[in-house]
């Protein structure tokens, strides 16, 4: 059995397109003038979203399906 299944690298892409979303949402601030927290409140926060998106999409994808997609051999 592989570790890294299709629905799991879903969720990691996912989490990581949530993590970037983040990081960009955050540049977008400070090129309006907001102040700068510092790397490790960024970096805190950057990896809190990146696992709260790559949990909740493992969760919507087996909860609502995805359409055309066979379920996994181990589900």
């Amino acid at each position: 059995m592989p570790f890294v299944t299709p629905r799991r690298r879903s969720a990691l892409l996912w989490g990581l397109v949530g993590a970037f979303s983040f990081l960009v949402a955050h540049g977008l601030y400070l090129l309006l003038g907001g102040t700068f927290l510092g790397v490790p409140p960024v970096t805190a926060v950057t990896l809190a979203v990146f696992a709260v998106a790559a949990a909740s999409s493992g969760y919507l994808e087996r909860r609502l399906g995805v359409a055309g997609r066979r379920p996994d051999a181990d589900e």
